[in-house]
């Protein structure tokens, strides 16, 4: 089978995903948006790789302008051209399609039904959703018109595709309360690639030369926007004083935070970039402590994918986020962290100290994790779902 994976994001699982399609004898191309500012996988094609397997980046012939809904929109709908082009040229008999935004995929999906080509729906987020709560407050008459708009596309794309993938159970009731068929939903929870993150020692050269310190370490890794609450960062290292918050992120979020803190006279935060996927495994091993952040509006409709990665190497998780989440429960349920009430700033500053000063709970907490990602994150069982589904429709 030809199979055309496209994951808008350039995220670590979804292209171990194409990798083992490939390995098992299809002829698949693994795509992604190269100008989208966020942490990145394991993009490039080595030896190592399967015959069958191939990488096709698309560009936006601009840089990916964030903060301007309309300039977005438009580059948006650039790079759906630039994935009809790619279609045409690969002529795929599948697509799967995970993190594209709303007007990209119009475009995608389209030129995937000209090709006679069945066409995945991978659902990461419930876009509509978003839109809907932050569009009209930035454009009060206008927002509410356009907010629909998303919500009849989203919902529409989601009915016409061939299967859809959501990433929770939390998605089919809302869904099929939108007219998507029971019958072609196969829930897959997101992972991490467990081999392309192997444990290192806390302490290596890489730490020694990017997190010099005695301190405990605390770790935020990813994507940072106000909705994702920095101040938090600021409050775990004012409440923490014998720890290092380490922020790894980029853009004007995190340039503000590293301005807050050198005014605060915090020496014990600082940001960096976002490290390449080589290094990403040492730099998470270095941890001793990791935050992650969901803002309240999000509920069922974010599940960050940094969570599990946190959890395959094994270190305690401390999160602000809606206890419904799916990422709050796998936290919660497999003792692997503390989950608050985004707002709880103070609880988490708490949880934090509490962890600073007792390494064996620290250490048991992060075995909790690891075990569930030792049980989950099976590339081969995951394979076999997705493949499963591709055989059924084509």
């Amino acid at each position: 089978m030809r199979i055309l994976v496209s994951d808008y994001s350039g995220h670590p699982f979804q292209v171990q995903l194409s990798r083992e399609l490939a390995r098992r004898g299809h002829t698949v191309t693994h795509s992604y948006s190269t100008r989208f500012q966020t942490p990145k996988g394991n993009l490039s094609v080595s030896e190592s790789d399967p015959a069958g397997f191939d990488i096709a980046p698309v560009r936006n012939s601009k840089p990916f302008a964030k903060a301007s809904f309309l300039a977005r929109r438009q580059q948006e709908v650039e790079i759906g051209h630039e994935l009809a082009k790619l279609v045409d040229r690969f002529a795929p008999d599948a697509v799967i399609s995970s993190n594209a935004p709303l007007d990209t995929q119009r475009i995608f999906q389209r030129a995937a039904a000209r090709r006679g080509a069945k066409f995945v729906f991978w659902l990461q987020d419930i876009y509509s959703e978003a839109i809907g709560r932050v569009v009209p407050r930035k454009f009060p008459v206008l927002g509410h018109v356009v907010a629909a708009w998303y919500r009849h596309l989203e919902f529409r794309m989601l009915r016409d595709s061939d299967h859809v993938v959501p990433i929770t159970a939390d998605f089919v009731p809302i869904i099929t309360r939108h007219g998507v068929d029971a019958g072609k939903i196969t829930v897959v929870e997101n992972w991490a690639p467990l081999e392309e993150l192997p444990l290192h020692p806390r302490d290596t050269d890489w730490t020694r030369q990017n997190m010099a310190g005695d301190g405990l370490r605390i770790v935020y890794s990813g994507t940072l926007g106000y909705k994702h609450n920095p101040g938090l960062l600021i409050e775990l290292a004012e409440g923490v004083p014998g720890a290092h918050v380490y922020v790894y992120s980029e853009g004007p979020v995190a340039e503000t935070l590293a301005a807050e803190a050198v005014s605060k006279g915090l020496t014990n935060l600082t940001v960096h970039p976002w490290v390449p996927f080589d290094e990403l495994p040492k730099m998470l091993s270095g941890a001793d402590l990791f935050v992650v952040v969901i803002e309240p509006e999000a509920g069922v409709y974010s599940v960050p994918s940094k969570v599990l990665s946190y959890l395959a190497i094994g270190r305690p998780i401390i999160g602000s986020m809606p206890l419904n989440n799916t990422a709050a429960r796998i936290i919660q349920d497999n003792d692997a962290g503390f989950v608050l009430p985004s707002g709880s700033d103070a609880g988490l500053v708490r949880k934090a100290t509490e962890l600073a000063s007792d390494g064996d709970l620290r250490m048991a907490i992060g075995d909790n994790g690891r075990r569930y990602a030792k049980a989950t994150f099976d590339i081969e069982k995951i394979g076999d779902r997705f493949e499963n589904l591709l055989i059924s429709i084509n």
